[in-house]
């Protein structure tokens, strides 16, 4: 059983259109798993069959139906399954691929890409930018949850500043997700804990590191070395700037 990701663009918005290719796929016993409508004009379905040529004879005849365009017919990919449950697509940078950009009012669909990305047993390093008390932290524990992961402070000023120095025993394994402020960890905190940074940095485990560019600044780590980079912000039109931040107080130091 294979699952297939079907998008399609509607130049005709008649009645009858998904109702016939509803039927077709009927009668080609492809399953629809999911169906919803992706960001207005285009309408999304998670797919299942188990015959490939049943699945190629459908996207043939797909072809010949004029009032709709085929945008997308693949294996399905994790912002596919995002845009079939939330009804719109992840917004991507468009010089930066890995960088991907949300604002508040979405902030169900960050908690479930991050949640996605949690989910892996290996190295896998996010970083997530915005302004103070935007709701990063919290998106980081509430994906955490979601994907059925501890989550470990490593440093953060969620509720007082946390800057730890060692690690506890059942944290070690892969099971964790570990949470770097990267403000904190560079510029506010002591050599042990730095060290200790370091030895999570090579632990085969999920880290995310709130301010990246900060972290970038301050330590031998480069961009390159982010699997995948967040924007979060208020609105659309909000910069995301670190004026305040140097060695004394800022509004970062109670985000």
């Amino acid at each position: 059983m294979k699952e297939w990701y079907f998008e399609y663009q509607l130049h005709e918005n008649r009645p009858g259109i998904l109702g016939d290719i509803s039927s077709l796929l009927g009668m080609l016993s492809i399953n629809i798993v999911t169906i919803n409508g992706v960001d207005d004009t285009r309408r999304g379905m998670l797919l299942r069959s188990t015959d490939d040529d049943n699945v190629k004879r459908f996207k043939a005849i797909l072809h010949t139906i004029g009032s709709v365009t085929v945008t997308k017919f693949r294996e399905p990919r994790v912002r596919d399954r995002l845009a079939i449950r939330h009804g719109r697509y992840i917004e991507r940078n468009v010089t930066e691929k890995k960088t991907f950009r949300f604002i508040r009012r979405e902030l169900g669909l960050l908690v479930d890409f991050m949640a996605e990305m949690m989910k892996r047993d290996e190295h896998y390093l996010i970083g997530i930018r915005g302004m103070p008390r935007v709701g990063k932290t919290e998106s980081v524990v509430a994906a955490s949850v979601c994907a059925n992961k501890r989550w470990s402070f490593i440093s953060s000023t969620l509720l007082r500043q946390t800057v730890r120095s060692q690690l506890a025993e059942d944290e070690m394994d892969g099971d964790n997700i570990f949470i770097i402020d990267g403000i904190v960890s560079t510029m506010r905190a002591t050599e042990k804990h730095r060290i200790l940074v370091d030895d999570i940095m090579r632990l085969p485990a999920v880290k995310v590191v709130e301010h990246p560019d900060i972290f970038i600044r301050e330590t031998e780590y480069e961009l390159e070395d982010f699997d995948c980079i967040i924007e979060l912000r208020n609105d659309d039109n909000e910069e995301i700037t670190y004026d305040v931040v140097e060695s004394g107080f800022s509004s970062f130091d109670i985000s």
